[in-house]
């Protein structure tokens, strides 16, 4: 991997990158919006489609679908090119897009979901490789926070969105908004997003994602099937079951050998790995499991608008960003965390248990504080498990550890919502078949009535009243049946190891993005580049001046720009100011004073052919920078041990030359 790491962004003007970071941003909006827009689109889709029973394999496909590409696009951008991987996703996300406003059925709405799972997958991890290939070191980390940001953002407006649709256009508008985004994605990104040629052919572990992607489909079909669908007994569950056992079984046998792996079993050696996997797992299930169904209840049952529960999830959502935040910021001061997800799993547990109160005769601010406390226990202990495996993963795992959890957390909101869904189904059935039984539908009423929120609340009294009950009810046990895993969740935030912080994990728990778990990509030079970023960010203002006072170099801004041009042209050892003047657009003649004065202080001299190369003087005072932002990066990584990991000192001492190169004209003019 260490060629990556040798690998500098490409140098393109401001303008253009600005225009790769926002089509970049825009596909990032997409994918990750398409995860929270459907949720309250979901009751009016089943009640135009029909298939309750199948309502959370709307969600359900989406996020296994995008899970698996996750894991393998990062790899086909190494071997394609990321532009190319990334065109390719936003066509397959469009098209998927456009099929699911057409479904007419639940069968391929499930179908083309799945479809657009695949591109959104694509979009996530290809969004923060396209921003390190254009973006300078130096303005990475202000960059991937405004990425990360864009997963607090879709929280906020996603449902309230899919709402809007529903009430003021179609359900298929939730799908059909992403054509013309996608098209300006597709035409930014055609003319703004250069090429970069990648100088490794990776190992792909096909065989172990493959197998995971087949466990994890059957365990969620097993789930979601099995008691509805067809009994658990059945010889379809039985035989689904054990081929998934068997698939996870081999996917580990599998993970063992791969040259490669996708999730390496080593990495479960780490205690703290150990936790936190099954940590992100289950807070990835409460909250999008519960954001799936609480509009469900919203609509069925109290009779709101789409529109207005939508706006109904925001003190979830309250609740969650401001504990996000405020937990992001506490760690980082402190470096302690094991509070938190030991406190947000137990909000989480009291959390459920409380929504499992709701009825008919709930009130909305009752109802508020109940979705506040459920936002307040998944904010407080979001944040904590990415940040803790970075915190301790040794440098050749963090890409694969960083990845690892952010694959636990999507997998664990992809079985949150399948088992929601099927307690949900199950207890519906019952629930309805009772309440029609005591008050039956009014002659020549469609049974179809009762899966649409509109033909509920339109049914005379006694029907009407207890069709709503008997969603109320069905909704009751479905956080009900939750509560064990946010005690689970306690049991395991109980376990977790506390190790002190490294700066760099530090610096990356104010960042909103950690918390949501962006998609990371398995390269360990990448997450450390990622990870340098974010620290420079933080230290930047300090950084500048403690650098130039070790490296002594007494030079203005100018002229540290200067010799860094110099030291960027030279051929054989010499520089010409034309070679400068065709890279900046800037006629030659602007720079001759300052090289003059460059030479005039003995740090360059002139050849008669006009050119110019570096005296003694230059070349030192060039190797002291050098060695000064060596030794600061080093001071701010010693934690992570460097000098006894040989792969990771040449990493650090190439990401020290670069941000000295980015960075010379500022650290000099600091005098």
């Amino acid at each position: 991997m260490a060629e990556l790491a040798d690998q500098a962004p490409l140098e393109v003007g401001k303008g253009r990158a600005n225009a790769t970071f926002v089509a970049v941003l825009l596909g990032m909006l997409l994918a990750a919006l398409d995860q929270t827009i459907v949720s309250t689109a979901l009751p009016t889709i089943v009640g135009d489609l029909g298939g309750a029973g199948h309502l959370s394999w709307v969600v359900t496909a989406y996020l296994l679908a995008q899970t698996i590409m996750t894991a393998l696009v990062g790899k086909f951008g190494d071997l394609f090119g990321r532009k190319q991987m990334f065109l390719v996703s936003v066509l397959v996300f469009l098209a998927g897009s456009f099929f699911c406003g057409f479904a007419g059925s639940m069968t391929w709405l499930i179908v083309w979901r799945a479809i657009q799972g695949l591109g959104g997958g694509g979009l996530m991890v290809t969004a923060s490789a396209l921003i390190a290939d254009v973006i300078p070191l130096r303005d990475r980390g202000r960059y991937q926070g405004v990425l990360g940001s864009v997963f607090g953002l879709v929280t906020v407006i996603g449902p309230l969105l899919g709402g809007l649709f529903v009430d003021h256009l179609s359900w298929r508008w939730a799908f059909y908004v992403n054509i013309p985004v996608g098209v300006v994605v597709i035409a930014v990104a055609l003319t703004a997003i250069p090429s970069v040629p990648r100088p490794v052919k990776p190992k792909i572990d096909y065989l172990g994602i493959t197998l995971i992607a087949l466990a994890a489909s059957g365990l969620t079909l097993v789930t979601s099937w099995g008691g509805t669908t067809y009994p658990w007994l059945s010889t379809t569950i039985i035989v689904m079951a054990v081929a998934s056992v068997v698939a996870l079984v081999l996917f580990v046998l599998v993970e063992l050998r791969a040259p490669e792996p996708m999730l390496p079993m080593r990495l479960f050696r780490n205690p703290v790995f150990a936790v936190c996997g099954p940590l992100s797992f289950i807070i990835g299930f409460a909250m999008l499991g519960g954001m799936t169904f609480l509009p469900t209840y919203m609509q069925f049952v109290q009779g709101v608008s789409a529109t207005a529960s939508g706006l109904r999830l925001l003190p979830m959502v309250v609740g969650l960003l401001f504990t996000s935040i405020l937990s992001g910021n506490i760690v980082s001061r402190t470096g302690r965390y094991k509070v938190f997800p030991v406190l947000g799993s137990a909000a989480i547990a009291v959390g459920l248990f409380l929504l499992s109160l709701l009825d008919e005769n709930t009130g909305f601010w009752l109802s508020a504080v109940y979705m506040f406390v459920l936002g307040l226990g998944v904010g407080l202990a979001m944040q904590v498990p990415v940040i803790a495996v970075q915190n301790t993963a040794e440098y050749h795992d963090l890409g694969v550890a960083t990845s690892g959890v952010t694959f636990f957390r999507t997998m664990g909101s992809s079985f949150g919502v399948a088992i929601f869904g099927t307690v949900y189904a199950s207890q519906l059935g019952d629930h309805l078949g009772s309440a029609l039984r005591t008050a039956p539908l009014p002659p020549g009423v469609s049974p179809a009535v009762v899966q649409s929120p509109q033909g509920v609340h339109a049914l005379p009294p006694p029907t009407g009243p207890a069709v709503v009950h008997a969603y109320a009810e069905a909704l009751q046990v479905v956080f009900l049946a939750a509560v064990p895993v946010g005690v689970v969740a306690l049991v395991l935030a109980l376990l977790l190891k506390e190790v002190p912080l490294r700066d760099t994990a530090r610096a990356s728990a104010t960042e909103l993005g950690e918390g949501f778990a962006v998609p990371a990509i398995a390269d360990p030079d990448f997450e450390l580049r990622r990870a340098v970023a974010t620290l420079w960010r933080r230290h930047r203002d300090t950084a500048l001046p403690a650098i130039q006072r070790r490296a002594d170099l007494s030079v203005t801004e100018a002229e540290g720009w200067m010799l860094l041009m110099v030291r960027k042209h030279q051929v054989d050892g010499h520089t010409s100011l034309r070679d400068i003047a065709l890279d900046t657009m800037v006629p030659s003649g602007i720079f001759e004073p300052t090289a003059r004065e460059l030479q005039g202080d003995g740090y360059l001299t002139e050849n008669g052919d006009g050119t110019y190369e570096f005296t003694q003087r230059g070349a030192d005072a060039i190797e002291r920078l050098a060695v000064a932002w060596r030794e600061w990066l080093t001071d701010k990584l010693a934690d992570w041990h460097p000098d006894d990991d040989p792969g990771l000192r040449g990493a650090v001492d190439r990401l020290a030359d670069r941000l000295r190169d980015e960075n010379l004209h500022l650290t000099a003019g600091r005098t």
